[in-house]
């Protein structure tokens, strides 16, 4: 671990606008994933820049806070599990696999996302931001009702093995489709790399294909991916090309905060 944590952690607060909040609560949580979601971009450009991506604590602390850059989730997951235990929160890294719109699972370690516990009695929480346009708020982990959220309507439900025996995953509904299949044993950073290996090399994760560089906004989100800036306003969507390669960059630093001195292109990382 980072000998300097404490001024790593200052620093990670920084970026992301927030105080170290006076107890490490419900409402405290809530306030820092949404911070997180609003201000570190989800993105693959590390793909596409030809960049090794390494899941060790100091290096996603190095690459999100002191390189002022973003990830996908197994970086921007296993960076906040980092800032939410220094803060004193409880967190468990899970694993989860994502459902696609045509009704197929994702590869194992498909996806990481955060079991938090808070010292105020509320929760379990499912925190999580690391997965794009998501919830923006904590699900709790334990309600099997509808959870409103900006992001949708969430619904986390048990799946049970043959004969009704519950084998303990679950489901994720956003609006009545599955989105994530998660599983609730503990897992560790270590576990994530053949995911993170899958997904950073193989023609069939859509990582591979374009880079995408994308964050919430207050009122919808934005996205760059290629020479196209797209942003959501509500239900509307608006389209910009961008010509040159100036422009490119300059999108990624006045919108996202990225600085880059190179167009990531596609990369043969296989």
């Amino acid at each position: 671990m980072d000998p300097h944590l404490p001024q790593t952690i200052d620093a990670y607060l920084e970026r992301v606008g927030a105080a170290v909040p006076a107890r490490a609560d419900a409402p405290a949580l809530r306030e820092l994933q949404l911070r997180h979601l609003l201000t570190v971009p989800f993105e693959n450009l590390s793909i596409h820049l030809g960049e090794d991506m390494v899941l060790a604590e100091d290096s996603l602390l190095d690459k999100i806070v002191a390189g002022r850059r973003g990830g996908f989730c197994y970086e921007l997951n296993g960076a906040f599990a980092v800032l939410l235990r220094a803060l004193g929160f409880r967190v468990t890294l899970l694993q989860a696999r994502v459902h696609s719109d045509d009704g197929r699972l994702g590869i194992p370690y498909d996806h990481m996302a955060l079991r938090v516990e808070t010292d105020d009695g509320t929760g379990p929480w499912l925190a999580d931001v690391g997965f794009g346009d998501h919830a923006r708020h904590p699900l709790a982990l334990d309600d099997r009702t509808d959870q409103e959220d900006p992001g949708g309507v969430f619904r986390i439900t048990p799946i049970a093995a043959g004969g009704g025996e519950d084998f303990g995953d679950l489901d994720v509904l956003c609006d009545g489709k599955p989105r994530l299949r998660l599983e609730t044993r503990p897992r560790v950073l270590a576990d994530f790399r053949a995911g993170a290996w899958y997904h950073r090399t193989s023609p069939d994760s859509h990582f591979t294909r374009a880079p995408v560089c994308s964050r919430c906004t207050d009122d919808g989100r934005i996205t760059l991916t290629g020479r196209k800036l797209l942003t959501t306003v509500g239900t509307e969507r608006r389209e910009t090309p961008l010509e040159s390669d100036e422009e490119v960059l300059a999108a990624y630093r006045e919108h996202f905060g990225v600085r880059l001195d190179r167009l990531p292109v596609n990369s043969d990382l296989r």
